[in-house]
C-alpha cells in the first residue's frame, strides 16, 4: 500500500472539489438568489462571500500544487513518465491557478477599492470581471475532472 499517494490523491480530490463545488454553488446558486438585491446592498455581500472563500481557494491552490507535483514526482517518477492524462490535468490546473491569481489581485482588489470609495459603478464592473473568471475557471474545473475520471481509459 502507498499511503503517500493515498494521502496525497485524498487531499487533492477533496480540494478540487471544494474549489470547483465552491464556484458552481456561488454561480448557480447564491448569485441568482442575490440578484434581486440593488447593487448597494448586493455588493458588500459579495464582498463578505469573496473574503471568506478567495483565502480558501488560496490555501486550495497551494495544496493542489503541493499534491500534484508530488504525485507526479512520487508516484509517476516525473512529468515525463506521467500518463498523458496527468500532465493535461497539470496543465489545466496550473492556467486555473493563474486565471484565480489574477481574478485575486486584479478585479478583487479593484472591486475593494471601489467599495471603499462608495463607487458602486465601478464595484459593479469588477464583480462582472470576477463572474467572468470565475466562469472560466468553473467550466475548466469541470473539464480538469472530466480528465481525471477518465483518463485512465484512455490508453485503453
Amino acid at each position: 500500500m502507498n499511503v503517500p499517494m493515498i494521502v496525497m490523491l485524498a487531499i487533492h480530490i477533496l480540494c478540487a472539489v471544494i474549489w470547483v463545488g465552491g464556484m458552481v454553488f456561488a454561480h448557480f446558486m447564491m448569485r441568482p438568489a442575490a440578484m434581486p438585491f440593488e447593487p448597494p446592498v448586493r455588493l458588500p455581500f459579495f464582498r463578505r462571500v469573496f473574503q471568506r472563500f478567495f483565502p480558501a481557494v488560496g490555501i486550495i491552490v497551494l495544496l493542489l500544487l503541493i499534491t500534484g507535483f508530488g504525485m507526479i514526482f512520487h508516484g509517476f517518477g516525473g512529468f515525463a513518465t506521467a500518463p498523458e492524462y496527468v500532465n493535461v490535468m497539470m496543465g489545466l490546473g496550473i492556467v486555473m491557478m493563474l486565471a484565480f491569481a489574477h481574478l485575486y489581485f486584479v478585479p478583487w482588489r479593484r472591486m475593494q477599492q471601489a467599495l471603499d470609495r462608495n463607487d458602486v459603478l465601478g464595484g459593479a464592473a469588477a464583480l462582472n470581471q470576477i463572474r467572468g473568471i470565475v466562469v472560466f475557471n468553473l467550466y475548466l474545473g469541470l473539464v480538469v475532472i472530466a480528465v481525471a475520471a477518465t483518463g485512465r481509459y484512455w490508453g485503453a
